[in-house]
């Protein structure tokens, strides 16, 4: 008899979640009700699946609200109703107009307007009245009452009790954004729209029953139903005009691809190929499969670069459809990992673009199928933001909302209001609070998208389902996954660069990966682990593992992409799997059971598919339920007791076999710790492809290569650590300059102009103004001259003359700076800013202010963040001694000093959870140094922010990789910014810096 139900898919309204709604109707003994979020269809699909569970069986409509002000229900009476209501809903959110007080006709829907509000005389045949207990009085006196048959009762749930009306009083103030105290009465719910027993209703609707037997009777109405078994995906079913066509093509476009891939294709190919085509045409996967190939023919047919991985890798219809570049063959990559019989989930192609491309891409996809829409995700409240907006809503100061903010308190010292802003956020962490776009997905639907949930259009300007993945995919919607990424962006950027700076350069093929492979120059990298800026093998703790392994090899940097995830680390097999790897006589220490299953890993489970491995042939589960088991741990996996059910069937067949209880709880406790961060091995293995294309690019186009990653964001490390990069490899990096560079940065030979992009507070409509300007009417010849032909406010042109942006003139930037106060308004020019009588500036003559290079640099410290000269240089003392990076060999033990200008960080928690970090440094000849600080260390000497720091500690060495272990860190002092200093102190600083410049540094200095 609840016709207006909401859950906390009501966002900042409802406080109910879907399964606790269910939970007390089932307890009530409630079969019918409406499910009516207020704009949104997000918890229909969740209900409608969960209901028969609870005995429950729900009608779906939606509250249209303006804010919180009810307009009218509307409930589906079928699914074509459901499609017509999501259409209708959909207008209103796509075009972000108020929702009338009268609904339009809407086929297979009925229509309930709040009594209170309705001033109509008349209603049509599918529109009701819908009568809250508290308006009966009032109904005595209407004219309505003689019209019983088009009243229903209506009593609204939005939340179960009290404390669930204050928290969504609270929640009504955060969407407000005002103090609970100010809330307005029209932005609240009523406390009485709670949940109350039938008795009690049909008690309060005595004297009319009539309005319940309609209420109860209109729900009957109203059925919508969908097919939640996954047993037939719901996407585009076809990619021509029928299935028979559809795999037709497909087989057609696979033996195309044969010779592209294979030059002598054999039998195994050939046979491979003929079972991946007949279980894709029987798991109805076909168009799956020719909708990302016609993706990925318009990709490269735009010239864009992608990688095709995750497991769909594991498939040679799809290595020979290019959409990915794994040969599976050559690994030997499992395709059951992919599909097989057992799965009811389709394949799962990740096809990662660069960042720049993956915008058209997405835009050729709705353009060309019909059907298209983009994934939601849910943003939920999190503790500490939901703390600070509770805090804000009480008026809390904001001094004690950090305090609380923080968790450093004791709950019993603290005020009431402190505490309940404790106690509510903690009771909202988890609630939905707005929707987002998952970073990837798009559906491709048969029928419309808003057969199944109406759509938003996000500020992207693409249709935006209401439900999230999870939900898609119950009701057999599975996405398509259109990543973006900076490392692809940097490769196809560096070619062009290559060729820009080195047209006469030796032609290479960047998708020739078998060359990469046996390349010397690439194996050099890999195993010295000199990787800056490559795709997933520069981080410290990639450098670290490379150099244990000593890989110089596909196969081994496929493995090492797998082992560096966390869960191999947290069983205790990375360390084991390196010792195997490096030492033949550890293999010895493998159980011969997992050692015949895995033998290319040595008996260490690196990849997903050695979980469906174990589990098939250790555990003696059959290969459904060994994918069942490795999905269970992935922590996606819904159904926790079937996940149970095949734990202990492993344990049962293991004890069938005789195997000690001993060694099978070793060998499950190795697969449950690492399974669900393990990468399959077809997607380490796409992961490695785009490791050897930035590896050969670094190896022999170092500096454009650098070029193309600063202009991407770089990677792992701050953009300071690419110049430094770049400048190791004989790099000359030089400030930008009004005549010769750009938004982004620029290599004329080993000249690197950085862009202007990179400068801090400079517009980008100024940076595009000045250098239109020049492309159209020539450089600038002066100051004066750039001045009387670019609008530019003075602290825009502030910024450039500090950066030496005009240093072609030769003349000092305090005289330019000087200058350019006498000619220009302090005003902001707009873009529009004519000039209809050209006047003829005034020349002054300026004093005589000379400025310095370490005043230079401290400039550049303010507006690109580093300067670009030796960190080192800025120290106020020398540092003292002379050990560097590359003498720590010869100190294994032994206690040592040594100073290193701070890279990078990382903290991670002990077993018993206390903070340990690690550093990255490099010295003053630019090398790394890696350092470990324990638990003591990291509290009593703690980093303090970029700087160069004398590290004290001892020497270690693991396997070729060389750390110290730090016993005290300090940070050395610099030389005191001399642009606002004593004069004589200035003079002093800029005598140490000075003779601190190494000669090549001086040259590049004096250059342009």
């Amino acid at each position: 008899m609840f016709i207006n139900t909401h859950t906390f898919y009501s966002l900042r309204y409802g406080t109910l979640a879907p399964k606790e709604l269910l939970e007390y109707l089932q307890k009530v003994a409630t079969t019918r009700f409406a499910l009516t979020d207020i704009n949104t269809a997000s918890a229909c699909m969740d209900i409608l699946r969960m209901a028969p569970e609870y005995s429950v069986s729900p009608s779906v409509g939606i509250d249209f609200r303006n804010s919180a002000q009810q307009q009218f229900i509307m409930l589906a009476a079928t699914n074509q109703g459901f499609q017509n209501m999501n259409d209708y809903l959909s207008y209103f959110l796509h075009t972000k107009t108020e929702i009338p007080e009268i609904a339009e006709t809407i086929p297979h829907t009925y229509v309930i307007y709040p009594f209170e509000k309705f001033q109509q005389k008349q209603l049509k045949e599918h529109e009701f009245i819908g009568v809250r207990a508290q308006d009966l009085n009032k109904l005595k006196f209407s004219p309505w009452r003689k019209q019983l048959h088009k009243l229903v009762a209506l009593q609204t749930v939005s939340f179960q009790n009290k404390k669930g009306y204050n928290t969504h009083r609270l929640l009504r103030a955060i969407d407000n954004n005002t103090l609970l105290s100010k809330l307005p009465i029209s932005e609240q719910g009523s406390e009485k729209d709670i949940f109350i027993s039938i008795e009690k209703l049909k008690e309060s609707f005595e004297e009319f029953p009539k309005l319940l037997t309609n209420a109860q009777t209109l729900l009957e109405k109203c059925n919508v139903n969908f097919n939640f078994s996954k047993e037939t995906p719901n996407n585009q079913r076809c990619y021509t005009s029928n299935e028979n066509l559809d795999f037709n093509l497909l087989r057609k476009l696979t033996y195309a691809g044969l010779h592209y891939r294979f030059k002598r294709p054999g039998e195994r190919v050939l046979k491979r190929i003929e079972k991946e085509l007949g279980i894709i045409k029987q798991q109805n996967f076909v168009s799956y499969f020719l909708i990302n190939w016609k993706i990925l023919k318009y990709a490269r047919s735009k010239g864009y670069f992608y990688v095709g991985r995750g497991s769909g890798a594991n498939s040679v219809v799809a290595y020979l459809l290019r959409i990915t570049d794994v040969d599976p063959i050559e690994l030997d990559l499992y395709f059951e990992r992919f599909i097989n019989l057992y799965r009811k989930n389709p394949p799962d192609f990740d096809i990662d673009f660069s960042w720049a491309d993956r915008d058209d891409i997405t835009k050729y996809i709705f353009d060309k199928f019909k059907n298209t829409a983009l994934i939601t995700v849910y943003n939920t409240f999190k503790h500490k933001a939901s703390v600070r907006e509770l805090g804000k809503v009480f008026g809390l100061p904001k001094a004690e909302i950090d305090l609380l903010s923080s968790g450093h308190f004791n709950f019993e010292k603290l005020d009431k209001l402190s505490q309940l802003v404790l106690i509510y956020s903690k009771h909202i962490e988890g609630f939905p609070n707005y929707l987002g776009i998952h970073a990837s997905g798009i559906i491709i639907s048969e029928k419309p998208i808003h057969y199944y949930t109406p759509t938003f259009m996000p500020p992207k300007g693409f249709p935006t389902t209401q439900f999230d993945m999870v939900v898609a995919e119950d009701i057999g919607l599975y996405k398509f996954d259109i990543l973006s990424q900076r490392g692809l962006g940097k490769i196809k950027d560096a070619v062009a660069i290559i060729s820009n700076n080195q047209p006469n350069h030796t032609p290479f093929d960047i998708h020739d990966i078998k060359r990469f492979k046996k390349d010397k120059r690439i194996k050099y990298l890999l195993r010295n682990a000199k990787a800056i800026g490559c795709f997933y093998v520069e981080s410290p703790a990639m450098r670290m593992l490379m150099k244990k392994l000593q890989v110089d090899d596909y196969l081994g940097l496929v493995a090492a992409s797998s082992v560096i995830r966390p869960g191999v680390a947290k069983s205790g097999m990375m360390r084991e799997y390196i010792l195997r790897c490096r030492f033949p006589e550890y293999r010895k220490q493998a159980h011969p059971t997992l050692l015949d299953i895995m033998p290319e890993t040595h008996g260490v489970m690196v990849y997903q598919e050695d979980v469906i491995k174990v589990a098939h042939y250790f555990g003696g589960l059959t290969l459904g339920e060994a994918d069942m088991l490795r999905r269970g741990m992935s922590g996606k996996f819904r159904s926790r007791e079937e996940f149970l059910k095949v734990k202990q069937l492993f344990f049962d067949n293991c004890k069938k076999q005789g195997k000690p209880y001993e060694l099978t709880a070793e060998v499950w406790r190795q697969t449950e710790s690492f399974a669900g961060y393990a990468f399959a091995k077809g997607h380490s293995a796409s992961y490695a492809v785009e490791s050897y294309q930035s590896l050969f690019l670094k190896a022999y186009y170092p500096l454009e290569y650098m070029v193309a990653t600063l202009n991407n964001g770089g990677g792992f490390y701050k953009q300071e650590h690419y110049v430094h990069e770049a400048k190791m490899h004989g790099g000359i990096i030089l400030p930008p300059c009004v005549n010769h560079s750009f938004a982004l940065t620029i290599i004329s030979n080993k000249d690197i102009y950085l862009g202007f992009s990179f400068l801090h507070a400079l517009e980008r409509k100024t940076i595009n103004r000045f250098i239109q300007e020049r492309d159209k009417n020539g450089l600038y010849t002066s100051l004066n001259n750039f001045i009387n032909r670019v609008p530019i406010s003075m602290e825009q042109i502030a910024i450039l003359i500090k950066i030496e942006a005009f240093r072609y003139t030769n003349r000092n930037k305090r005289e330019l700076l000087w200058e350019a106060h006498m000619k220009i308004n302090k005003i902001t020019f707009e873009e529009q800013t004519l000039e209809l009588f050209k006047t003829e500036k005034k020349n002054y003559k300026t004093p005589n202010l000379p400025n310095t290079k370490l005043e230079d640099a401290f400039d550049q410290l303010e507006l690109l963040g580093y300067s670009l000269c030796n960190p080192f240089n800025l120290l106020i003392e020398s540092p003292k001694g002379n050990l560097r990076a590359k003498h720590l060999i010869h100190f294994i033990n032994k206690p040592v000093r040594i100073n290193g200008y701070l890279v990078t960080t990382k903290t991670t928690s002990t077993s018993n959870n206390k903070r340990m970090q690690f550093g990255t440094f490099i010295d003053q000849d630019g090398d790394f140094i890696d350092t470990v600080h324990f638990p003591p260390v990291a509290t009593k000497y703690p980093f303090r922010g970029r700087g160069i720091y004398e590290i004290t500690g001892k020497v270690l060495s693991e396997l070729d990789c060389i750390n110290i272990e730090v016993i005290k860190l300090e940070r050395l002092a610099i030389i005191e910014d001399p642009r606002y200093s004593d004069t004589n102190l200035a003079n002093k600083s800029v005598n140490n810096f000075n003779r601190k410049l190494h000669p090549a540094a001086k040259v590049a200095l004096l250059k342009n």
